[in-house]
């Protein structure tokens, strides 16, 4: 899977992307990224398609919109974290039962997780953008970074295999599976119980967007509590009400 544009700069050895427009920051930006994922990439085009938000990405004539985008190796790194930490959960949870061991890894791979440990390695800095973009801010919004960091973790496994992911995954994600001595509630009971026990009407989610093809949808919803709304996205309505009570909880301080 790589860009289709081409390749002519080098950094390692291997051939960089480059664009007429955006000449220069492409060699430190993967450079960068490389550090920050520990990795050092075959294959660099598959990291910067990585690293690529559809707003800069440039498709070939003829393509679908986002192509070139870091949106298939989403698709493939979201898949690869769910199997890698449920592997970990697995081997540091020997006793816990599937009900158990699924609200940890919900939590774990949750959209605020995903985007707080981006921010936590530096991964913002290394995004490519619009320009338009990256003046609104759009390095900082949470869906942007958990995307880009489930396509850094889909770029390390097409480029190096699970070994790779599974030590950039292991380190990145030590601080929170640390924190996880019990088991996170689910955010929707939580979010409920917060609620009420403020004598506030239930949780309210709303379905506002429905993305990609009927085999793999992307939901996005939000809900409502007390004047307050969170957003959450996921591959089900369940997974995207769950982002989204996690959001608003941590707007609660909850």
């Amino acid at each position: 899977m790589a860009i289709r544009d081409t390749l002519v700069s080098f950094v390692h050895g291997h051939p960089l992307i480059d664009h007429p427009t955006q000449p220069a920051p492409h060699a430190q930006g993967l450079l960068r990224a490389e550090e920050i994922l520990g990795h050092r990439f075959a294959s660099p085009s598959v990291l910067w398609e990585a690293l690529t938000h559809r707003s800069a990405a440039r498709p070939a004539h003829g393509a679908r919109k986002g192509s070139g985008s870091n949106e298939r190796l989403e698709f493939v790194g979201d898949r690869v974290l769910g199997l890698l930490i449920a592997e970990w959960l697995s081997e540091r949870f020997p006793r816990a039962q599937e009900g158990e061991l699924g609200i940890r890894l919900a939590h774990l791979v949750s959209q605020p997780v995903l985007a707080a440990v981006a921010e936590d390695i530096g991964l913002p800095e290394a995004l490519n953008v619009s320009e338009g973009e990256a003046r609104a801010g759009v390095r900082r919004r949470a869906t942007v970074l958990a995307d880009a960091m489930e396509a850094a973790i889909g770029a390390m496994y097409f480029d190096g295999g699970l070994d790779p992911a599974r030590r950039f995954v292991r380190k990145a994600w030590a601080a929170v599976m640390s924190a996880q001595a019990e088991p996170p509630k689910d955010a929707k009971t939580a979010l409920q119980e917060w609620a009420q026990a403020r004598g506030l009407p239930l949780p309210g989610y709303q379905i506002e967007a429905r993305d990609g093809p009927p085999h793999a949808p992307v939901f996005v919803i939000s809900v409502t509590v007390d004047q307050r709304t969170g957003t959450g996205t996921g591959r089900s309505k369940r997974a995207a009400e769950q982002a989204a009570a996690i959001d608003l909880l941590g707007q609660f301080g909850a």
